[in-house]
């Protein structure tokens, strides 16, 4: 493998990842739009937009992009019960992101198995508490791409058979 194979393998998964990424972040904003439209929160299509946006900075994103929804609906009706609506909304938004739609989307497109899209970002999180849960998708999109195309190289060309007589 030459340096311009490991640049396209490279690029190709970062490439796989960021489409993951996006359609993640579409996916979020989709689901706080549904929400904050059925709680009757103002600004709904805002803010659902600046959650996609915010959804690209993991763990600290998601968290930022419910502080003004929460505080939109504690203004709207002065009371307690809105914005503990939308810190549900925003629980139920994470896990259903986390557990099922952030791995099937890096499954489906960056070929990374599920079980490696939970666990690794866990564990890197663990030994490098910030750098590891920012960089272990990625690194999954390009480990897995390098994997997916050692398989490739190790699967011996078919000869061809005798044809029908």
């Amino acid at each position: 493998m030459d340096l311009g194979d490991h640049v396209r393998t490279t690029g190709g998964a970062l490439k796989n990842w960021i489409i993951a990424q996006l359609q993640d972040s579409l996916a979020v904003a989709a689901l706080w739009l549904i929400g904050l439209y059925l709680l009757k929160v103002p600004w709904a299509p805002f803010w659902a937009l600046l959650a996609a946006a915010l959804q690209f900075v993991p763990h600290v994103g998601p968290a930022l992009g419910m502080i003004g929804p929460a505080l939109t609906a504690a203004l709207s009706w002065k009371d307690w019960e809105h914005p503990l609506y939308v810190l549900i909304l925003y629980a139920a938004i994470v896990v259903v992101d986390g557990f099922l739609l952030q791995p099937y989307i890096m499954k489906r497109t960056a070929k990374v198995p599920i079980w490696a899209s939970i666990l690794t970002p866990l564990v890197l999180g663990i030994l490098i508490p910030f750098w590891g849960v920012l960089l272990a998708p990625p690194l999954l999109a390009v480990l897995y791409a390098y994997k997916a195309r050692q398989n490739l190289q190790e699967v011996p060309p078919r000869r061809p058979g005798p044809g029908p007589g």
